[in-house]
């Protein structure tokens, strides 16, 4: 009897360590893989009726969790239930937490830089290369007319209107969701510039064309004013705006060419009503989508009597300005094109 009392008690001391062990080493395989990298991230997709046990491998893979079958009990005994979606789990998390991440749904952002002056086929480009939307639905929605008429806007497309910034998009969004975030951001920027805000829809499309040609000629932000006033200047009297940028607009967006390096005296004898060299007033439309600085330049640009601008150091983006076309001549070099980042 003594013996047999004894082998429990052995048996049953046993057990206990024997489930000490289990509890502590199961705590430490789904515990954090390091508590201070949370740079140590990745991003994976879950489609409709991916299992916890596969969804575990990928994690365990990339060195997100310790180990995938430990996460997958875990996910069995809290009754988890994961909702498909993009998302981003990184080393410092506990495989509770990323059970929790993946069951509430909340997916993972993407953060996208639109460098002011892109146009929208280059931002549409850019999209789709951070999965946001797909180029072409961007584009789509970018002409339809009943997303135009909703904001006023007095254009067949909505180029100068998608504010360059930096977004927290999700993945694989509705292009006019994506279009919708982007216009309304402008407009929020509008109603700061008081010389902006309570124009008319043709009045404020005249300001956005003029700002998108200052967008793609300014290269240092304190000649931005300048420039604009050289073009108001031009504009008043009816002489050409002659932006090399227009004619660069037409090469690429019309065209369908590569970004030229300069501009040739060639190129600016294309017969197109954006070529500010042929034809005086301002083009149809933007020719890119400005941001702040190009906005305010052309929302109270200073008055000068400044007709003629050229840059001087490419390096630097200094222009020289001049009164006159004699002094004008006197500081020409090759027409050069500004590049936007990325283009």
């Amino acid at each position: 009897m003594k013996k047999i009392s004894k082998f429990f008690i052995y048996f049953f001391i046993i057990l206990i360590i024997i489930m000490v062990f289990v509890y502590f080493g199961f705590n430490y395989l789904i515990s954090p893989l390091n508590p201070n990298a949370k740079e140590k991230t990745h991003t994976f997709k879950i489609i409709q009726g991916s299992s916890i046990k596969n969804v575990a491998l990928e994690l365990q893979k990339n060195e997100i969790i310790r180990n995938a079958y430990a996460m997958y009990i875990l996910a069995r005994i809290k009754g988890t239930i994961i909702k498909s979606g993009r998302y981003e789990a990184n080393a410092s998390m506990s495989c509770e937490q990323i059970l929790d991440y993946l069951q509430d749904g909340k997916q993972a952002n993407v953060v996208v830089a639109i460098p002011e002056g892109l146009t929208f086929t280059k931002i549409a480009a850019l999209l789709e290369k951070y999965e946001v939307t797909k180029a072409e639905d961007f584009i789509e929605e970018c002409k339809n007319t009943n997303t135009i008429e909703k904001y006023r806007i007095s254009s067949e497309n909505l180029e100068g209107y998608l504010f360059p910034d930096t977004y927290f998009f999700d993945y694989e969004m509705k292009a006019n969701k994506v279009v919708q975030i982007m216009v309304n951001n402008f407009f929020s920027k509008i109603e700061k510039i008081p010389e902006l805000k309570d124009l008319s829809s043709q009045k404020l499309h005249e300001k956005i064309i003029l700002a998108s040609i200052v967008e793609r000629e300014y290269r240092i932000s304190s000649e931005a004013p300048l420039i604009a006033s050289v073009f108001v200047n031009r504009i008043r009297r009816n002489i050409g705006l002659y932006s090399c940028a227009t004619i660069e607009y037409i090469i690429t967006e019309i065209m369908g060419k590569p970004h030229p390096d300069v501009i040739t005296y060639e190129d600016l004898k294309i017969n197109n009503p954006y070529n500010t060299y042929k034809w005086a007033g301002l083009p149809p439309g933007p020719i890119s989508n400005p941001g702040l600085i190009a906005l305010n330049a052309v929302a109270n640009p200073p008055v000068t009597q400044y007709y003629f601008f050229r840059l001087v150091d490419s390096k630097k983006g200094t222009h020289v300005f001049s009164k006159d076309f004699e002094s004008h001549t006197e500081n020409a070099n090759n027409i050069s094109t500004k590049k936007v980042a990325g283009y």
